[in-house]
């Protein structure tokens, strides 16, 4: 495999483990009980930290590329393995 297609794949884990994590860790401003700014959402975020998402989803990201790539190369799943007719 080359070394653009893995990274390549890991940027395509990035973005989907990015999303994946987004709602996780997150609290409303009634949840942390702080007053909400007139117009704001109900479920707008009160704590939101973009550098642990991009610290979470960059480690997750790593761990899925290697899976992957291992994957690849000693051949643990093929898709005859996914054949299910």
């Amino acid at each position: 495999m080359n070394w653009t297609s893995v990274i390549a794949i890991y940027a395509l884990f990035w973005v989907m483990s990015a999303f994946v994590l987004l709602p996780f860790g997150i609290r409303t401003h009634e949840e942390l009980g702080l007053e909400k700014t007139p117009g704001q959402a109900d479920s707008a975020p009160a704590n939101f930290r973009p550098g642990r998402l991009v610290l979470r989803a960059t480690v997750l990201a790593g761990v899925l590329t290697t899976l992957y790539v291992l994957n690849y190369i000693y051949g643990w799943i093929t898709p005859d393995d996914l054949s299910f007719l």
